[in-house]
C-alpha cells in the first residue's frame, strides 16, 4: 500500500513512517522544508513539499495514494482557533480527494476534547460541536457517506517516550523557571497516556483493518493524577512540588492552566478488541523519570 502521512517529520508521524515501512509499505511524506524531504528520503520516503495550508496540495496527494495517516497540525497556542481551521480544511480537502474510493484515511484527534471527570470510551461524540478538532472528527467519520474508510485516532494529552511528553514538555520548564513543579488543588485530577510507539503501531492497525466511521482510543495508561506526574518532574529536575490553587493556576501555568487542571480518564477497551491492539512500552511516569528533556 502506497500511504501518505501528514507529519511525516514528527514525533508520531516519524514512528508510525518506521513501523509502515517495516510493515513493507510505501509512504508519501509530507514535508515542508527542503531539508525535511532529505530527511525523508534519506529513509526511503519519499516527500511531498507542501504544508497544512495547502489544501489543493494535500488532496492531490491523497489522491495519488492508496491511503492517508494524518497527524501533522499545527501547534501554535496563541492562535490555536486559527490552527483548529486549518486543519479542518486539510481534512476536508483530502476526504474530498479519496471521494467514492473505498480507500483508508485515519486521522488523529484527542481524548481532552471528549468527556471530563468519568471514562472517555470510543463512543463518546465531542463534548461541543465546537470543540477543537471536532469537525475534523465529523467529517472524517462520516465519510463512509462519501465512500471513504474514515477512522479517527484519539490521542492522550501526553504522548512520550524520553525525548518528549506532548503537553508535559511544554509545562515541565515552568518547573524549571519557577523552581517548583506544580498541581492545581489537590492533583487529584488524572491524565491518560501512551507510548508514541504504541500509538504508531494503533495507526498502523487503523489504517489496515478499522471499520468506516470507527473512533479508537490509543490510551495504554487510563489516568495518572497529577500530582504524581508533577512529583515525578520535580524528582527529575530536583526542584520540590506544591500545590496551586485554583486561582493561582494560570499564573503559573500560563496558556496550560486550562488543560493542567482537566480530569480526563480514558478507556480504549473496545480499541484492544477490535484492533487487538497491545500497548507494549513503558509507562509515563517511568519516562518521566528518565527524560531527556528535563535534563
Amino acid at each position: 500500500m502506497r500511504v501518505f502521512v501528514t507529519g511525516a517529520t514528527g514525533f508520531i508521524g516519524s514512528a508510525i513512517v518506521d513501523q509502515l515501512l517495516g510493515d513493507g509499505h510505501e509512504v508519501l511524506g509530507l514535508a515542508r522544508s527542503e531539508a525535511a524531504g532529505l530527511a525523508l528520503a534519506r529513509l526511503g520516503v519519499t516527500a511531498h513539499l507542501a504544508d497544512l495550508t495547502d489544501p489543493a496540495g494535500l488532496a492531490a496527494a491523497a489522491r495519488g495514494c492508496d491511503g492517508v495517516i494524518h497527524t501533522a497540525f499545527i501547534h501554535d497556542f496563541s492562535n490555536f482557533m486559527a490552527a483548529i481551521e486549518v486543519d479542518r480544511l486539510a481534512v476536508e480537502a483530502m476526504v474530498a480527494a479519496l471521494e467514492g474510493s473505498g480507500k483508508p484515511m485515519v486521522i488523529a484527534s484527542g481524548t481532552l476534547m471528549v468527556a471530563h471527570g468519568r471514562p472517555a470510551t470510543e463512543a463518546d461524540a465531542p463534548l461541543s460541536p465546537a470543540a477543537p478538532r471536532a469537525a475534523a472528527e465529523f467529517t472524517v467519520l462520516s465519510a463512509a457517506e462519501r465512500g471513504v474508510r474514515g477512522c479517527v485516532v484519539r490521542l492522550p494529552p501526553p504522548v512520550h517516550d524520553r525525548t518528549r511528553a506532548g503537553l508535559i514538555t511544554r509545562i515541565a520548564p515552568l518547573a524549571r523557571e519557577s523552581g517548583v513543579s506544580a498541581y492545581v488543588g489537590e492533583g487529584a485530577n488524572v491524565w491518560p497516556a501512551v507510548h508514541h510507539l504504541d500509538a504508531a503501531r494503533l495507526f498502523c492497525l487503523a489504517l489496515e483493518k478499522a471499520s468506516p466511521g470507527t473512533r479508537l482510543h490509543a490510551v495504554a495508561e487510563e489516568g495518572i493524577a497529577m500530582k504524581p506526574i508533577a512529583e515525578a518532574i520535580g524528582e527529575r529536575l530536583g526542584v520540590p512540588t506544591r500545590s496551586v490553587a485554583p486561582e493561582e493556576a494560570g499564573a503559573h501555568f500560563g496558556p496550560f492552566a486550562g488543560f493542567v487542571g482537566l480530569d480526563n480518564p480514558s478507556t480504549s477497551v473496545v480499541t484492544r478488541e477490535t484492533m487487538d491492539w497491545r500497548p507494549r512500552e513503558v509507562g509515563l511516569l517511568a519516562d518521566i523519570a528518565a527524560a531527556e528533556y528535563l535534563i
